[in-house]
């Protein structure tokens, strides 16, 4: 839990020079959680090894129960033999109490059972617990880290936008644009009195080829005019 906590401290820039110097948080993250994975590994080894020392602890307090009451039934059984005569009562006796004092240990032997089985009963359910926290902050960093992943893609791509609209000059962009109209006018201009030229040539050639066309006419008829005086014009 030590190194997640000193993993999301890195979020505060003012006591973190790794931020300063722009470290990767994502791949800072995907360390934090495989660190986390390990002590998991490590809690559930340690919880299966608690968890069959509280078997054997329980295991323990049946067999030892078993045997006490196996001694006290032997020595029950020894007593009953001295009544029928079976044995003398002096060897009842001293086997009896033999047999009594084998139940007292095995007695003795449930107690302690019983107190190790309820200390490793204990320290199962605090290993439980850290286990199935140890699981839930993995998974709540996992979805973390798939929101941040997503975030600094996000965050990439406007900085790649904003960054190219940042080198674009507007004011160079538009002073280009304004030389572009002007010569674009100018051009439009110049296309315009070539036209005029145009059309005043073709005018005056029209006003050049008609009047050459009247005095070629006017000539003709004062031609004719004067073959009819010389009397040019009669078929022979």
């Amino acid at each position: 839990m030590n190194v997640f906590k000193r993993l999301f401290k890195v979020g505060e820039a003012e006591t973190h020079s790794a931020i300063d110097k722009l470290e990767n948080p994502i791949k800072m993250t995907e360390q934090g959680i495989r660190d986390l994975k390990k002590d998991l590994d490590e809690s559930l080894r340690s919880l299966a090894e608690v968890k069959a020392m509280a078997i054997r602890a329980k295991n323990d307090v049946e067999n030892n129960q078993s045997k006490a009451e196996e001694y006290e039934s032997k020595a029950f059984a020894l007593l009953k033999k001295a009544q029928s005569g079976e044995i003398s009562e002096a060897e009842a006796d001293r086997l009896a109490t033999e047999a009594l004092k084998k139940k007292e240990e095995f007695a003795n032997a449930v107690l302690t059972s019983k107190s190790e089985k309820e200390r490793f009963d204990k320290n199962v359910s605090q290993l439980e617990a850290n286990v199935k926290k140890l699981k839930s902050d993995i998974s709540g960093y996992e979805n973390e880290l798939k929101t941040l992943k997503a975030r600094v893609k996000v965050s990439e791509a406007a900085t790649k936008v904003n960054k190219q609209m940042a080198q674009i000059d507007s004011s160079s962009t538009m002073a280009m644009l304004e030389r572009m109209k002007d010569k674009v006018a100018q051009q439009e201009a110049l296309a315009e009195a070539y036209g005029d030229i145009s059309h005043e040539r073709k005018t005056l050639d029209d006003e050049i080829d008609k009047a050459l066309d009247g005095s070629s006419l006017k000539a003709s008829d004062e031609l004719a005019a004067m073959k009819a005086k010389l009397g040019m014009n009669k078929d022979k």
